[in-house]
């Protein structure tokens, strides 16, 4: 991986130059990476700190005509290459890797392109905004990943996170939190406001505009459940 502050003109200069910095050191293959999904192009700290921290970053297909013009220039970009620009699909045509399928979409194709090259934690980033039907897409897309992959996703807003079985979350007093079941399968909520104990949720509104009561929150249900935690 190599990032050059001289190649692509883009908003985020210093940022350029400190992950040119970064990739000339890195020499271990990666275990982490930063997927870029062809949403909205993030603007918030959080996920733009996800990518400047990054030691890999995958870009679906037309992407990368925003990470390109905004940060820099990915390690990959993976996808059926129908979004990318002609011009970038020239320019950088040797870290672009074509997979025609068209029964997965463009955020599909780069996970598995991660976990094909060992990546065991995956950041996602820029997968909602733009078309409603893509948001929702995507991020139920988390809860097939969680069974290969540790994926998250990253917002303006906050963070989704998949799970199966019981797990704590970190937390502050305040923080909106919704939960949303995959799966019609029993879940117990404590740390929130509204607490539920061993209730059947049948519809994803059903468990949205919750609030943590401190600093950590549980979630425990044998089903697949996706939390998010708004910043």
């Amino acid at each position: 991986m190599f990032f050059s502050s001289t190649i692509v003109p883009c908003k985020y200069k210093c940022v350029i130059l400190i992950r040119s910095i970064q990739s000339v050191r890195m020499t271990k293959k990666p275990t982490s990476a930063v997927v870029v999904a062809n949403g909205q192009f993030p603007t918030h700290p959080a996920p733009l700190s996800a990518l400047l921290e990054a030691k890999y970053i995958v870009c679906c297909d037309g992407a990368a005509n925003d990470f390109i013009s905004n940060f820099g220039i990915p390690d990959a970009i993976v996808g059926d290459c129908d979004s990318i620009s002609p011009e970038n699909k020239i320019r950088f045509e040797d870290r672009i890797y074509p997979d025609p399928d068209q029964y997965t979409n463009d955020l599909t194709k780069a996970v598995n392109f991660c976990i094909s090259r060992g990546i065991k934690d995956i950041t996602i980033v820029g997968a909602t905004g733009k078309r409603e039907d893509h948001t929702l897409g995507n991020i139920s897309l988390l809860a097939e990943y969680q069974l290969r992959v540790n994926a998250i996703m990253i917002t303006d807003y906050g963070r989704f996170t998949p799970i199966h079985g019981e797990t704590t979350f970190e937390s502050k007093a305040g923080q909106q939190v919704s939960v949303f079941c995959i799966d019609s399968n029993p879940i117990t909520l404590t740390g929130l406001k509204y607490s539920l104990e061993n209730a059947l949720l049948t519809n994803w509104w059903q468990g949205t505009l919750n609030e943590s009561l401190g600093r950590e929150f549980t979630v425990s249900t044998q089903g697949r459940v996706i939390v998010f935690q708004a910043f």
